[in-house]
């Protein structure tokens, strides 16, 4: 007797299953940043905390800064900035270097713009200033000594070859070559007096202590007007030269 499609039983067909994931997939897995997080390569992540801090830095200061508000500035995990850098003194440390290399830089790039030493002495001063007032945020930081570990290789080289370019710019007006490792007494009290005045300028600029001063000079005197005269003034104008 032949039967019938009721009489046949058919067996359920089982469901697929997904192979098991490979130890190097669960690892991946692990490491995917949650939503919202950005991913970054390893050697990538210690410079986009870097960026992220200093962009935290000029926005909210330094007291904004701290290991948290630079994690969630990057996209990362609140872990990532302690593993790069240690803990906080670390983060502010590396990030003072980047500020002092790129200072350094803008001083450099000043003076060799000009070919007369005096002259190389007063666009230094004006590339000192300017960067200050371009970054205030990351120039305070730069003077922050007690923030900073001074002895990280990064910073301590960054720290020494910006002020062996204040020395040398200073020697360079002196018909000398200062290095800034040997000076005579001389020698130190120019380059003091050389950084107290540009230095000592460039806060009250950015204190906002110049203000009054500026308002009682005539219209259109601005900030560069009066630092040129104050350079000017300090040092023997070139025969010949305005």
């Amino acid at each position: 007797m032949a039967r019938t499609s009721r009489d046949i039983k058919t067996k359920p067909i089982p469901a697929r299953r997904r192979p098991a994931k490979s130890a190097a997939e669960k690892l991946a897995s692990r490491r995917r940043p949650p939503a919202g997080e950005t991913p970054y390569h390893h050697g990538d992540l210690h410079d986009a905390l870097l960026a992220a801090a200093e962009r935290v830095l000029e926005r909210d200061g330094l007291a904004g800064l701290t290991l948290r508000a630079v994690a969630r500035e990057a996209g990362v995990s609140h872990a990532a900035p302690t593993h790069h850098f240690g803990d906080l003194t670390g983060l502010l440390s590396e990030l003072a270097a980047i500020g002092f290399r790129r200072f350094n830089a803008a001083m450099i790039a000043a003076r060799n713009s000009e070919t007369h030493p005096l002259l190389k002495g007063l666009a230094n001063a004006k590339a000192y200033v300017g960067y200050a007032q371009a970054h205030p945020g990351m120039y305070g930081l730069m003077f922050r000594t007690e923030r900073l570990d001074m002895s990280r290789p990064s910073l301590h080289e960054a720290a020494t070859a910006s002020f062996e370019g204040l020395a040398s710019a200073v020697g360079a007006g002196r018909n000398e070559q200062l290095t800034g490792e040997e000076l005579t007494l001389d020698q130190a009290a120019a380059i003091s007096r050389a950084w107290s005045l540009v230095h000592g300028f460039t806060t009250l600029l950015l204190d906002g202590r110049l203000r009054d001063i500026l308002r009682r000079l005539p219209e259109g005197t601005k900030v560069d007007h009066l630092l040129d005269a104050m350079l000017r003034s300090t040092v023997p104008r070139p025969v010949g030269m305005n």
